[in-house]
């Protein structure tokens, strides 16, 4: 198996106000991550859903440590809530955290040991 993802469904309890907070982000649709209800989802994937956190937090890494702050304010102004705030890391990096609407947590981070290529892909 290629170690990669090719697409991320986030499942949702209303799907026009994740629409509208993804697109103030500047993701259009149909872009990644897709969106479908949740219990849709969780149908689809045949698993119980008890309604909290699944154990997956998404990352969105970007190439300057201030960048990181300008993204949890973009979130927070599209109607995220701030976990954590942008702050230095213990493994030499800065990074915060945002929550969607439906709790899905974001790291916001940059990681200075890691290369951003031109279209956002990462070499370690």
């Amino acid at each position: 198996m290629d170690q990669r993802v090719s697409l991320i469904t986030l499942g949702v309890a209303d799907l026009e106000r994740a629409r509208r907070f993804y697109e103030a982000l500047g993701w259009n649709s149909p872009s990644v991550p897709a969106l479908w209800s949740r219990s849709s989802l969780a149908d689809d994937s045949t698993v119980v859903d008890g309604g909290g956190w699944g154990g997956v937090t998404l990352a969105y890494n970007v190439g300057a440590a201030e960048e990181v702050d300008t993204v949890l304010e973009e979130a927070r102004a599209a109607g995220a809530t701030i976990g954590r705030a942008g702050a230095a890391t213990v493994w030499g990096g800065y990074s915060g955290v945002f929550i969607d609407p439906d709790g899905h947590p974001w790291e916001v981070a940059h990681n200075p040991f890691w290369i951003i290529g031109p279209e956002g892909a990462i070499t370690i």
